[in-house]
Parts: C-alpha cells; sequence; structure tokens
C-alpha cells in the first residue's frame, strides 16, 4: 500500500457525520427509536450541527439537540462531559420519552432514591429506548464498571 495514502489521518468532523448518517438511516429503517450522535464539543457543533440538520432532513426525521445527556450505570460520565449529543428520532414521542426517563433520574437523585437499582432500571429503561437487545443490555451491567463505547480517534 502506498506510505502516502497510509499516512493520512482520518478527519474527526467526517467520521461523526459519517457516524450521524448511519444512525438516521437506522431510525429512518425502524431499527432504532432513539439513536445518539457521538460526543460533540460545542465548537465542533458549529459545523456538524447545520450539517446533521441537513441529514436528518434527508431522512425524514427529527432530531434534538442535547447539552447534558442522560448518564446511567452504562457509561462513564467523563464520555459526555463538556460535549453536546444530538438526538435523532421519528416520532416527538420517543423525545418526551426520553426527556421524561431524564427527568425521572433527576428527582430519584434528588430525593435521595437514586441506588444502584434504581440506576440499573434506568439503564434498562434508556437502553430499551435506545433499541438494544435485552440480553445486549445485561451483558454490558454485569460488568464491574461502564466502558465508554469504542470511538476511532484522531489518536
Amino acid at each position: 500500500m502506498d506510505n502516502n495514502r497510509m499516512s493520512k489521518k482520518i478527519d474527526r468532523i467526517s467520521f461523526q457525520l459519517g457516524m450521524i448518517n448511519c444512525f438516521a438511516e437506522m431510525v429512518a429503517c425502524g431499527v432504532k427509536k432513539l439513536a445518539i450522535s457521538p460526543p460533540i464539543s460545542p465548537e465542533d457543533y458549529e459545523v456538524i450541527g447545520k450539517l446533521s440538520n441537513n441529514i436528518v432532513k434527508g431522512f425524514g426525521i427529527q432530531s434534538y439537540l442535547e447539552r447534558s445527556l442522560l448518564i446511567t450505570d452504562l457509561q462513564p460520565e467523563e464520555f459526555t462531559a463538556d460535549k453536546w449529543s444530538i438526538l435523532y428520532y421519528e416520532s416527538e414521542e420517543i423525545l418526551e420519552e426520553y426527556l421524561v426517563l431524564k427527568e425521572k433520574k433527576r428527582q430519584l437523585e434528588r430525593s435521595g432514591r437514586y441506588n444502584r437499582e434504581a440506576g440499573r432500571e434506568m439503564a434498562r429503561a434508556f437502553m430499551r429506548l435506545l433499541s438494544y437487545p435485552e440480553d445486549k443490555t445485561e451483558e454490558k451491567l454485569s460488568k464491574e464498571t461502564p466502558s465508554s463505547p469504542y470511538m476511532l480517534t484522531d489518536d
């Protein structure tokens, strides 16, 4: 293989837009009820946001800019810290279900009732909304510590 081709870096913005396009298609085809963009810095969102809106229009779905993604027992908080996410969905009912789930977690935390079991149930509900099979959700919850989803990086 040509050394020049091997030395080229992957453009992060283009890579993220490719992921967004794929997730939007999954939502439009009914494979996922809700999909989430990779975590995006506010600076990158200035470019990605407009292009994401074009993708959403092209697939005939909807999106919502989430500046503070719901964190469950399935991923570490650092994964989305100081970053934004774009939610993709077909119907407002799905967005509402997500927002209700997020508010439920806030209420549990405020009342001091957000414990291990509540966290597990919150994670299960979120994963169902993301259309993950139950067995994969349970597999992820069986791990000692949550892990960030794999992301190809510029490194």
